[in-house]
């Protein structure tokens, strides 16, 4: 009996009962449109900061597509990449590649050719440093990241976190087809946040990444230290938050919402040190979304 959804064939491939809404929704999911919504942000937000607040409409919108396009793109390669370890993780083994709803070369062949029409589309209706540095984003997602040291190294996060702190540089290179000092403090932020971020996630999933040997730092240097590390990398970001300020570029009310933001944050990092359970890592990690949004919000009506 049909059910009218899909099931996964006997060879992997997507069997023919898919609904055609069932199988575009399936690609949407390959491109993971709940992370790309935050990198979003932080393009808008720059674009706005870049244009004291007034973006041209145009631009703004085709920026968010194209940035989209890159992001999803990058996404859809990285779970071609990493189909093996997804298909053993609790959490991913709904995926569109390792359930078989989606091929693995069909998800390869969507990732390029998203990468390739946002470049495309940011070169000829925004500009081409915008469309550059999109591709150079999901370069370093797939290439740096998701291929060479996220099994090979610890400090993969830190180092891959580079892709994750690009749209900044988009947004502005959209805005204003350069990049200036301050383009590259909002790079900066976004590439501090992502340590205690992601590793307080790490903590949370450290049965699942222990079980493919995937050495995130829970796995090599267990819970304790990763939760000094989240404490310790929390304060060197709220600091790095501050450079706008110190750099002239951002005023009083960034200034209050980054303490205010970044007290919390710290707080919350605290509290996962000292305690053993995972409570205050889960609101560690949660807030760290939060955090982040309301922090280049924050920018945005500074500069309005």
């Amino acid at each position: 009996m049909t059910t009218g959804v899909r099931t996964a064939g006997t060879d992997g491939d997507t069997a023919p009962t898919a609904t055609v809404l069932g199988y575009l929704a399936d690609y949407v999911r390959l491109t993971k449109p709940r992370i790309i919504s935050l990198l979003l942000v932080t393009t808008a937000a720059a674009m706005f900061v870049a244009a004291d607040g007034r973006p041209g409409g145009l631009a703004l919108f085709w920026t968010m597509i194209g940035g989209y396009l890159a992001a999803g793109g990058a996404n859809a390669i990285n779970q071609f990449v990493d189909r093996d370890i997804d298909a053993t993780m609790a959490r991913t083994t709904d995926r569109p590649v390792v359930s078989g709803r989606v091929s693995p070369t069909h998800a390869l062949i969507f990732g390029i050719l998203l990468g390739a029409a946002s470049a495309l589309l940011l070169g000829f209706l925004v500009n081409w440093l915008a469309a550059a540095l999109a591709v150079v984003g999901l370069l370093v997602y797939v290439g740096v990241y998701t291929i060479w040291l996220k099994r090979s190294t610890p400090h993969n996060i830190v180092i891959g976190g580079a892709a994750g702190a690009v749209p900044p540089l988009v947004g502005w290179a959209a805005a204003t087809g350069s990049l200036s000092l301050e383009a590259w403090l909002l790079f900066a932020i976004v590439f501090f946040w992502t340590p205690p971020h992601f590793w307080a996630l790490a903590l949370i999933l450290s049965k699942d990444y222990a079980s493919v040997r995937v050495p995130m730092l829970p796995v090599v240097s267990g819970d304790k230290e990763t939760r000094l590390q989240v404490l310790v990398w929390s304060f060197v970001m709220v600091g790095v938050s501050l450079l706008p300020v110190a750099s002239g570029d951002a005023g009083g009310i960034y200034f209050g919402s980054a303490l205010a933001l970044g007290a919390v944050f710290v707080a919350l990092a605290f509290g996962a040190w000292r305690e053993a359970d995972l409570r205050y890592t889960r609101h560690t990690f949660k807030y760290s979304l939060l955090y982040l949004a309301l922090l280049f919000i924050a920018l945005v009506v500074d500069a309005l």
